[in-house]
């Protein structure tokens, strides 16, 4: 990780927006069962949150995401090759959905297995 990653990371944590600070109410402190790390840096992008040991990725999108479908793309390819799972909520989604989108994140930490096929 270079200092620029780093200093910018830690910069992302102290100004989270709104929704990312109530998320980060309901990851911290492995009240999900395992530990989110909050502005993670990864190969030149500053992860919003991630569960190394499950391979999850949360990304908490405002509306400058919605010109940046490319690049979000991009992006979740990169991280997926890597071998992370990528969730994306929107800001809104997160500030007033906030039990759904926590109940859908504690899915994908666990997931069922699937049906047996007849």
């Amino acid at each position: 990780m270079d200092a620029t990653s780093k200093i910018f990371a830690n910069r992302l944590r102290k100004t989270m927006t709104d929704a990312e600070r109530m998320l980060w109410q309901h990851l911290r402190a492995r009240q999900l069962g395992v530990k989110f790390r909050r502005q993670h840096p990864f190969q030149g992008y500053i992860l919003d949150f991630v569960c190394l040991e499950r391979g999850l990725v949360i990304e908490v999108d405002g509306s400058q995401h919605v010109d940046a479908a490319v690049r979000d793309a991009i992006r979740t390819d990169v991280l997926e090759s890597a071998g992370f799972r990528v969730v994306r909520f929107w800001n809104n989604e997160v500030l007033t959905q906030t039990d759904s989108v926590v109940e859908c994140i504690a899915r994908e930490l666990n997931p069922s297995p699937s049906c047996p096929s007849p």
